[in-house]
């Protein structure tokens, strides 16, 4: 919340890419207009997306479910960003739901897979972060996670956009 506090004025419609979810129910009771897609398959259905009002486009741990994230970030008619991913650690290996198609990663980005990745789609990226993910359990990997940053984000602005 805090990253999109320094970047996103409240006065600024966000389209959140996903369903209705705990993050975009806080960013309304925090005081922002946020709007959601419903569910549709990203890599086929840009509808929602292409005929939005919103000046900025929020995607929270999306882009990894997408097969062609590209497209997506592309195509998204607002100037303004604000996407985080999972980052791809050396010591686990890439998550997957075998039961539930909506549920597995088609890619776990390292931080400059997903620069390269909105460069090449239009985006100037003007702010990043990265933050541990710490689990309260007993282990290697557990531990790891204390000191290993697992998720990314990323404040861009479409080019030509910058000012």
């Amino acid at each position: 919340m805090a990253f999109l506090k320094k970047h996103i004025s409240k006065e600024q419609k966000i389209l959140d890419l996903g369903v209705p979810n705990p993050f975009s129910q806080r960013m309304k009771a925090e005081g922002y207009v946020v709007e959601n897609t419903e569910g549709e398959d990203l890599d086929l259905d840009l509808a929602r997306v292409l005929k939005t009002g919103a000046e900025v486009v929020t995607a929270f741990e999306i882009f990894e479910h997408l097969v062609a994230p590209f497209n997506v970030l592309r195509d998204i008619p607002c100037d303004f960003l604000v996407a985080s991913i999972p980052l791809r650690l050396w010591f686990a290996s890439a998550y997957r739901n075998e039961r539930d198609p909506w549920d597995r990663h088609y890619h776990e980005f390292e931080d400059w897979q997903f620069d390269w990745l909105l460069d090449k789609a239009g985006w100037e990226i003007v702010d990043r972060d990265k933050w541990t993910n710490p689990v309260k359990k007993i282990g290697i990997r557990p531990l790891l996670r204390f000191f290993t940053p697992r998720y990314y984000i990323v404040y861009a602005k479409r080019k030509g956009e910058l000012s």
